[in-house]
């Protein structure tokens, strides 16, 4: 099988990972629960992943790094401790389900969406400073997002989040292991990302990057202050309620350090030289519209594009029929596609890793110019 789903998760793993949660579903039992060698296994594989991933995302002290289930499940601990009934929130038109249904939840909000153009990063600063000086009282932004690709301009909209004192939610789910994350240089209030799409993690994995106070969403043992029925004040353990994902977490680690091993620049330089050659193909078909600039600016390796009076889900199985994996639709976000005006059609999006490879691209190619002419 061809593999151009990576957006959605990276099926494609270093053989690290796959061994690392071999050993720890032998060897590794409960973090902090035992002084026997198999906890204290644990909690030592526990530490170093908090300790790497803390250095590759500036994120201070290894404490400040709290394991999720995924992305959606820090996003949610980071709206929920920030944003309350009637308040005024801003957030970029290319926000995921993610972001935007945790949202709906919250009854009388004022949310300030920013849907400038794909690929003007100047225009989406400008809209979130309007936002910002106009008494949004919480930001939240996407890196990359997750159909376009397109890069926001976080280090800007920090600033202006710092400048009107302003908390600033980032999800980092498509750039994390790919682009440059810093939490304490943003000074972000949270960064969440998910652990198996950039960092090469298993699914059911991910990290909250924590720079402010938090509340709960779930409560239980921590195995630590057990006289107390009030949950921990002090980090990661005020938010990591139960048994720990230790072979989720031991691959992780292996993950993690297969990227910085590889460093983020030439992932990011292979990943998106690949979307950039298979956008200039697709642009050579007719009745093809490519969602891209021809240089790739402000773009990862990302491609959408929508085939004329042709249904996009139809090509995505067309696709997996001959063994290539694409995600075809509306891709979770309908948000990003009602600001690019895909809303009715949704896109077929091409998402790269470090595993693709240049010839899987020409075979994708060859069956796309097969499916248009049948």
């Amino acid at each position: 099988m061809i593999y151009f789903d990576s957006c959605a998760t990276t099926l494609e793993k270093p053989e690290s990972v796959r061994e690392a949660m071999v050993q720890a579903l032998h060897t590794m039992s409960s973090p902090g629960r035992g002084s026997y060698p198999a906890s204290r296994k644990a909690e030592e594989a526990a530490y170093q992943c908090r300790q790497e991933a803390a250095e590759l995302f500036h994120a201070g002290s290894p404490e400040n790094v709290v394991f999720t289930m995924n992305a959606t499940h820090g996003l949610n601990i980071a709206i929920k401790t920030l944003i309350r009934p009637g308040m005024h929130v801003v957030i970029s038109g290319y926000e995921h389900n993610a972001v935007t249904r945790p949202l709906h939840t919250i009854s009388d909000l004022t949310v300030t969406i920013v849907d400038a153009p794909l690929f003007e990063p100047e225009q989406m600063a400008a809209g979130f400073e309007k936002a910002l000086a106009g008494g949004a009282q919480v930001a939240i932004c996407n890196h990359v997002s997750n159909v376009f690709g397109c890069v926001q301009p976080i280090e800007q909209i920090a600033a202006l989040c710092r400048q009107y004192h302003v908390p600033l939610i980032v999800d980092a789910s498509q750039s994390a292991g790919i682009l440059p994350v810093d939490l304490l240089g943003w000074d972000a209030a949270f960064v969440a990302m998910p652990g198996h799409k950039g960092l090469y993690g298993p699914q059911g994995t991910g990290l909250l990057l924590c720079n402010h106070d938090t509340d709960t969403l779930l409560e239980g043992g921590t195995g630590s202050a057990s006289r107390l029925q009030d949950m921990p004040d002090f980090l990661p353990d005020r938010l990591e309620a139960g048994t720990h994902n230790m072979p989720g977490i031991a691959g992780l680690l292996a993950g993690i350090r297969f990227v910085r091993g590889l460093g983020l620049s030439p992932i990011a330089a292979h990943e998106t030289e690949l979307a950039r050659y298979a956008a200039s193909l697709l642009r050579q078909e007719e009745g093809i519209t490519v969602y891209a600039r021809p240089g790739f600016d402000h773009q990862t390796g990302v491609v959408s594009f929508t085939v004329k009076d042709r249904d996009t889900e139809e090509i995505g199985e067309l696709l997996a029929t001959r063994s290539i994996a694409v995600r075809a639709g509306l891709q979770c976000a309908p948000l990003a596609h009602k600001t690019v005006g895909t809303l009715e059609t949704g896109t077929v999006r091409l998402s790269t890793s470090v595993f693709s490879q240049k010839r899987q691209v020409d075979t994708f190619l060859k069956e796309m110019r097969d499916i248009i002419r049948e």
